[in-house]
């Protein structure tokens, strides 16, 4: 069994859409959110996957949610009949923290690729956890995020210099860092020479959940990426459709 995120209750986050961020910016893809993670941030801006009643870890808005509402478990051939419904080419896996679901999410990828073998899989992860044996040789795409201090996140659980080190040596592997004031490039700098980064496989973003933020902040993000040779990425799906599910 998967546990998934809603859109409403009892209704799964799968959607099309264009993808956001990243070196996939402005594909169509098919995403399908999972639920869980083993980080906080407290920026999240899905935290409806991971902060219920009673998760008192702190989150800037402070809202728990309700975990019947935002939550369900779908076997892996249910899932996978629902993202099969849609036409595109591309699926992203989101969360969440969707390496927490090894086992199963592999069933589902290898569900997914007997009835469209040419179909492109990315994983968007946190970098803490490793993948699934069998997940692993189907995925063509890493989106690794590691969550830098501004994220409220404890260096040892956030940053794993063994998963690290792996996802730095993988051509799949693309590292996203996400980025609020320009005391945060210091660690990037620290984390891509300690880790052999290449640049061209390092995008910095800029945190926010509105588009004048993003534009905002994305002016002197733009001139530092230019000046250390790293890639910026925007977050489209802010700037069309808004701090929403489903987007």
């Amino acid at each position: 069994m998967l546990t998934l995120a809603t859109v409403n209750p009892g209704e799964p986050e799968i959607f099309s859409s264009l993808q956001g961020e990243g070196p996939s910016m402005g594909r169509p893809s098919i995403f399908v959110r999972l639920s869980r993670c083993n980080l906080a941030c407290r920026w999240c801006d899905t935290a409806y996957t991971w902060r219920f009643s009673g998760d008192n870890r702190p989150h800037r808005d402070e809202v728990a949610f309700e975990r019947e509402d935002n939550q369900l478990s779908l076997d892996e051939a249910e899932v996978a009949a629902l993202i099969l419904a849609h036409s595109e080419d591309r699926l992203v896996i989101t969360g969440g923290e969707p390496l927490l679901q090894g086992a199963a999410l592999a069933k589902l990828v290898v569900l997914l690729k007997d009835a469209r073998p040419a179909f492109h899989v990315e994983v968007e992860t946190n970098g803490t956890v490793a993948p699934h044996p069998l997940l692993d040789g189907l995925v063509d795409q890493y989106n690794v995020s590691p969550k830098l201090a501004h994220s409220g996140n404890a260096t040892d659980l956030a940053l794993i210099p063994e998963r690290l080190e792996t996802w730095a040596k993988d051509p799949r592997g693309w590292f996203k860092f996400v980025v609020s004031t320009p005391a945060d490039l210091a660690e990037i700098d620290s984390l891509q020479h300690r880790y052999g980064i290449a640049a061209d496989h390092l995008f910095v973003m800029p945190e926010g959940t509105a588009s004048g933020v993003l534009r905002e902040r994305s002016r002197w993000l733009a001139e530092e990426a230019l000046e250390r040779g790293w890639r910026f990425t925007d977050r489209l799906h802010i700037h069309l459709y808004g701090d929403t599910r489903g987007t």
